[in-house]
């Protein structure tokens, strides 16, 4: 369509042939994302057209008409130098009656219509797309504190419009992960960590039972709406941002714990479809994985059904829920383990690590006592075996924290990982830790004892500690040889490291007294060192 045609219009008073334009364009333009670079200056000169009808008083139908239009060129960056200014955001800002706004100095009244509704709706749709899309609005947002007046939005409709309070957070969101010193603001003056906790208890319809125990959903009640999901999921990303550094002093102990368990009444949630329901929980994960691990108890401190006393009476319910994510997210063909695996891991390792009883009963359904010694361990279908094998996945963030995992499982007991895993699979842990000689790690573990099974003790001799299982039996290749033969094989093999070390194309390593990696001469040389300083002293 003619954008000539369009600008030439919008200098005119008539709303009707305005409305009917651009009506066609958004039309034509509703899935555009990639514009033609040659109308750029025409694009630009639109948005600047667009704000000036919109500063005028025209009515609703136009208003959100042209709203739209803003909207799709918002797509574009080349184009947002009109708006991403004071004056541009300003009026936006005024018709998304939020504080601050051209002719909002407070809060306007609700929404009375189906139409000024919808100029809420897209206006808060354009803020969205500029904000992401300019720097420059970024600044101005953060100047005329657009912060501030969704959170007086949030505060006083929180059981308002679906549309106005989902774009309201998304907006709030979008701001807290751009700007550093409105996510500082929005934590410590405008208490927005009580705010979106709050949003979430009334979204999620919490019923509090106890200090923080909320009522258990009934079995036999229907998902999640669709829509309280979706502002559930815009609540979680924004208060995630504001968690992101140490909120402990800020906002209290109280707070933090409440919030934890707002997260295991989302864990034990359903939504309308199973993708729905995985995205609910990775984003719950993601902000508990922003707490103090010493918040995570209340996750277990929730009575039991039945009285069960095997774990100290706590209830692993949400546990359970947490290992049946991971394994899921470990089964996704295709995924990508950084984003979507590591945070859970995370999360299961700290909570084991200072939990005794969320890591006993982690342990008893990843890593129960040994049977099947005769396969490799990272061969098979078992929460182990999946874990051992992404121990050499190739990103090293991720293999890095499937080690850890199972290295706190073990109460960071390098003998009983390797029963598990097998030096092989191991070695890239103990390299970073330093414990390739053996030992422990630092963190201090109860002394409960780990029992084998009878299968693995009348197999222990027989297992290869490089591989963790049991091998066949192999022909030995120097057997029928003569002690000559021997000799020149040994000779060329120590030939062949000589040229590759020289070449430097390996470097032959040792094991210092501490465990960690030093070049062969070095680690030679160092019991030599030690007992001389000995003597000296």
């Amino acid at each position: 369509m003619d954008l000539n045609s369009i600008l030439s219009q919008l200098e005119t008073d008539n709303e009707e042939d305005i409305e009917r334009l651009l009506h066609q364009y958004n039309g034509e333009n509703n899935l555009t994302f990639n514009f033609d670079p040659k109308e750029e200056d025409l694009r630009s000169m639109l948005c600047q057209g667009l704000l000036t009808v919109l500063g005028r008083q025209v009515g609703p139908r136009c208003q959100s008409t042209c709203l739209e239009t803003l909207r799709i060129l918002s797509r574009d960056k080349q184009v947002l130098g009109p708006v991403g200014t004071r004056e541009g955001m300003l009026v936006l800002a005024g018709l998304a009656r939020l504080p601050g706004g051209e002719g909002c100095d407070s809060l306007q009244e609700e929404v009375q219509t189906e139409e000024n509704e919808r100029v809420v709706v897209e206006a808060l749709k354009c803020l969205c797309n500029v904000v992401f899309n300019s720097a420059a609005a970024q600044q101005v947002g953060a100047d005329v504190q657009l912060a501030r007046g969704l959170c007086a939005r949030l505060h006083a409709a929180r059981a308002g419009r679906h549309e106005v309070g989902l774009f309201s957070l998304r907006l709030l969101f979008l701001l807290s992960a751009l700007r550093p010193d409105v996510r500082g603001g929005l934590r410590r003056e405008l208490r927005a960590v009580g705010l979106l906790t709050e949003v979430l208890e009334c979204t999620l319809d919490v019923r509090w039972v106890g200090p923080y125990e909320a009522a258990p959903p009934d079995p036999q009640a229907l998902p999640i709406p669709a829509e309280d999901n979706e502002r559930a999921m815009e609540a979680l990303k924004a208060l995630f941002n504001l968690t992101l550094s140490d909120t402990s002093d800020e906002d209290g102990d109280h707070q933090l714990r409440l919030i934890t368990a707002i997260m295991r009444h989302l864990l034990m949630l359903k939504t309308q479809t199973e993708d729905k329901t995985e995205e609910a929980h990775s984003h719950a994960i993601n902000l508990l994985s922003n707490l103090p691990v010493s918040c995570l108890d209340v996750l277990i401190d929730v009575p039991v059904q039945g009285g069960q006393e095997e774990y100290s009476g706590k209830n692993m319910d949400v546990v359970q829920v947490l290992l049946d994510f991971m394994e899921k997210r470990i089964d996704k063909q295709g995924a990508n383990y950084k984003e979507g695996l590591t945070p859970v891991l995370s999360l299961l390792t700290e909570g084991s690590r200072y939990h005794r009883e969320i890591r006993r009963y982690i342990k008893t359904q990843v890593l129960p006592p040994l049977k099947e010694v005769k396969v490799r361990p990272e061969i098979g279908s078992t929460v182990r075996n999946k874990l051992v094998r992404l121990m050499t996945h190739v990103d090293m963030g991720v293999k890095q924290s499937a080690a850890e995992f199972l290295f706190v499982l073990c109460k960071e007991n390098v003998d009983n990982l390797l029963k598990y895993t097998g030096y092989g699979n191991a070695a890239g842990l103990l390299v970073a830790r330093g414990l390739l000689a053996g030992g422990r790690g630092e963190t201090h573990y109860s002394d409960d004892e780990d029992s084998d099974t009878e299968e693995y003790k009348s197999a222990k001799p027989f297992i290869n500690p490089i591989t963790g299982h049991v091998e066949e039996p192999m022909p030995n290749p120097i057997e029928e040889m003569t002690e000559e033969q021997k000799e020149y094989e040994a000779q060329e093999l120590v030939n062949m490291f000589d040229k590759l070390s020289r070449q430097q194309l390996i470097r032959p390593m040792g094991v210092r007294r501490d465990g960690t990696l030093a070049p062969l001469e070095e680690a030679l040389r160092q019991p030599t060192t030690d007992s001389c300083s000995s003597d000296s002293d």
